[in-house]
């Protein structure tokens, strides 16, 4: 903690480790709050193993208990994802009525402010129109100029980009037009659970990726939701001598009997968390897997976490603690746990600051 107390004598990061200070300690949980989607997008983790077969059951009774359920276990953040969550507004309503929430949607249908008025949300994207359409829609739409339109100016949006290895070179020209119309940029890696390969191939690495959205972050400070050391920790698969996979995994459900071992292997887990299923009951492994090989994983929102749960391994140097203290305000940025105007200047900062690069 002595460390700690020095690095606090630095009046940016004492603002930033005041602000994280102040929200009540995140107890998460992901839910899949329908099984419907009105998308098929190529290599799709909630298709590619089948986590549809657990549907919603449409008694709203039964909904409205989980969430009760939820509330009285301590439940304080949901993340919300599907299948589609647009085609369910009124269940979104009682999620943000209840909780603080994030939702991720493919941009088709425009989630309405009423009722919805500060709820973060993450737009997919998978690059230009031509490609985006493409590999979501199998080209029978401009899926990427539709999502443009409904959140124009929308300042709860965000673009959840997620970059293939071989689609690399299109990420100036495609944050470009995320800026342009109004909105930040969220970064995620393809990971081709498919096996299709070829372009889409994670095993091709990511480092024209990262030197993109590096380029980003230097092109569009306020504008490019991750720090440096993210991108380089989720694009290598590294974080303080350890190497990503299951056993390190954060984000694993904490009422499956399948992650019964890794709870027990001493890696910081997070201890309420559980990724639900459509059917309100069943937990899946992990946020984006039921048995998936977590080499192919190069989820954001895990990632995070795998971030979040190691201060201690940051403690070393006050560039790791401030790498590791940028990542969380960015993340807390990202949710609107902090204030989403004030928060965008002090993004700028880290990101132009040359003590705060990786």
């Amino acid at each position: 903690m002595s460390n700690l107390k020095s690095y606090l004598e630095d009046p940016f990061l004492l603002k930033l480790w005041q602000e994280i200070r102040k929200v009540d300690a995140i107890k998460s949980i992901s839910l899949d709050i329908t099984h419907r989607c009105n998308l098929r997008c190529t290599g799709c983790y909630y298709f590619e193993e089948g986590m549809d077969r657990y549907a919603s059951p449409e008694e709203e009774g039964l909904f409205d208990a989980f969430i009760e359920k939820e509330k009285e276990r301590g439940t304080n953040f949901v993340t919300i994802v599907g299948g589609e969550p647009s085609l369910v507004i009124d269940r979104m309503r009682k999620i943000y009525a209840n909780f603080k929430c994030s939702v991720a949607t493919n941009g088709i249908i425009r989630i309405p402010k009423d009722g919805l008025e500060e709820l973060p949300i993450g737009v997919s994207l998978w690059g230009s129109q031509a490609t985006d359409s493409k590999l979501r829609v199998q080209g029978k739409m401009d899926l990427f100029s539709k999502a443009l339109k409904n959140y124009h100016h929308d300042e709860r949006a965000f673009w959840y980009y997620t970059a293939a290895p071989g689609y690399a070179d299109e990420i100036p020209d495609v944050v470009e037009k995320c800026v342009d119309n109004g909105n930040a940029v969220l970064f995620n890696y393809y990971s081709d659970v498919a096996g299709l390969g070829g372009k889409l191939d994670y095993r091709m690495g990511f480092d024209e990726v990262r030197k993109n959205i590096d380029l980003m972050i230097e092109r569009y400070p306020d504008q490019i939701l991750m720090t440096r050391y993210f991108n380089e920790v989720v694009s290598t698969g590294e974080m303080s001598g350890q190497k990503w996979g299951y056993d390190v995994c954060t984000n694993v459900s904490v009422n499956n009997p399948i992650n019964t071992e890794r709870l027990q292997n001493g890696n910081p887990y997070n201890k309420h968390f559980n990724a639900f299923c459509a059917d309100f009951e069943t937990t899946r492994r992990c946020c984006t897997g039921m048995t998936r090989d977590c080499a192919s994983c190069y989820d954001t929102w895990e990632h995070f976490s795998w971030i979040m749960l190691h201060s201690r391994k940051h403690m070393h140097s006050k560039e790791a603690f401030t790498n590791w203290l940028t990542t969380v305000y960015t993340f807390y940025l990202i949710n609107r746990l902090v204030d989403p105007v004030a928060g965008r200047k002090v993004l700028a900062k880290i990101h132009t600051d040359t003590l705060l690069t990786a």
